[in-house]
């Protein structure tokens, strides 16, 4: 696979928090939040997960799991 179709392929956060499926903790918690909402913006940035999150009233612990799981993620 070359270089150019491996970065065409990145996973959004979105995507890459649903497959995280074997996370504990506050970043398991999220993950299986995510999957049990029909509405989790799949497709989106760590933003558009905060937007979400907030527009669905969640506790503070998600949005540091969300700050948690970014860093995981730009490292991936």
């Amino acid at each position: 696979m070359s270089l150019t179709s491996t970065l065409a392929r990145q996973e959004t956060f979105g995507e890459w928090l649903l497959v995280q499926v074997d996370r504990h903790g506050p970043i398991g918690d999220l993950v299986k939040a995510a999957k049990a909402d029909r509405s989790f913006p799949r497709l989106g940035s760590p933003d558009d997960v905060r937007k979400h999150l907030n527009k669905m009233q969640a506790d503070g612990d998600m949005f540091e799991a969300v700050d948690d799981a970014e860093t995981d993620w730009l490292c991936y």
